[in-house]
């Protein structure tokens, strides 16, 4: 059986590395080929907050690409993708982003993803947020990236800290398309 999409996971080093692998894990679940792409401080803070290493995502995924490899696949427009997530995403790394400034691989398949019209959803991770981290909210938006803050609700009476990872992650998935019994849907009062 062939994949359903093609997914491409960023990281980066802001806290909340949780969603990213469980993430990672749904759309396995879901049998779609999963391409990570991680910033060296995301490899800091996902084994720092997670526990997991480079190794343990090689295991899992179909290809883990060095962020520093501007050769990757990834890093072309003629690599065909259905979506990308940055989660979680840096104010730094949205920053790049939203003024074109594509220093490393993460940084560059997020630029191949709007300059060929395809989805790029960027959930970031970071509070207060100030006037810029706005701005460049606001631009990415009109240019139609969804911005997806990292920011559960709590309608669906969560129990346990799963619950509220699992609504995050549930809502990105319904972005992208993806089919999830992740959290109880609202049905009104």
């Amino acid at each position: 059986m062939g994949f359903i999409m093609k997914i491409i996971v960023g990281i980066t080093g802001a806290s909340g590395s949780i969603y990213a692998t469980r993430l990672i894990d749904v759309l396995i679940e879901k049998q779609c080929e999963v391409h990570v792409v991680a910033t060296n401080s995301g490899w800091q803070v996902l084994e720092y907050e997670c526990g997991v290493t480079k190794t343990d995502l090689k295991k899992k995924v179909l290809s883990v690409h060095e962020v520093d490899n501007i050769g990757a696949s990834i890093a072309s427009g003629s690599f065909k993708t259905d979506a990308m997530v940055i989660l979680p995403c840096s104010m730094k790394t949205l920053g790049c982003i939203a003024n074109g400034i594509s220093d490393n691989l993460l940084i560059r398949a997020a630029d191949v993803m709007l300059k060929e019209n395809r989805p790029l959803l960027i959930v970031p991770r970071e509070t207060p947020l100030n006037a810029i981290h706005l701005e460049n909210m606001l631009k990415l938006s009109k240019i139609g990236v969804r911005i997806i803050p990292a920011a559960p609700g709590f309608y669906h009476k969560p129990q346990k800290l799963e619950d509220l990872i699992d609504m995050m992650v549930g809502k990105i998935c319904d972005s992208l398309g993806v089919e999830h019994n992740l959290f109880a849907r609202w049905k009104g009062l």
